[in-house]
């Protein structure tokens, strides 16, 4: 059986790259994953005045950001 973590996520990896890309500063691509909770700090604090969108930005496209459940977004 395969570990969760190991388990590919149903949300799209372009989208979220998009998403992050375009809207990170406010949290969007967060809240796509399920995350609403640091969506919404996201969204207060303007992604960490960008510092925390570049960041988010880099685990996305490394292909290691992962939604509510624990799964990898990746292509």
């Amino acid at each position: 059986m395969e570990n969760i973590s190991e388990q590919k996520s149903d949300k799209g990896f372009v989208a979220m790259i998009l998403l992050c890309f375009f809207f990170g500063g406010l949290g969007v691509h967060r809240f796509y994953a399920g995350k609403i909770g640091t969506g919404i700090l996201m969204l207060v604090t303007l992604g960490g005045l960008g510092v925390w969108t570049i960041i988010d930005f880099v685990i996305i496209v490394t292909g290691n950001f992962k939604d509510k459940e624990g799964r990898y977004i990746k292509n």
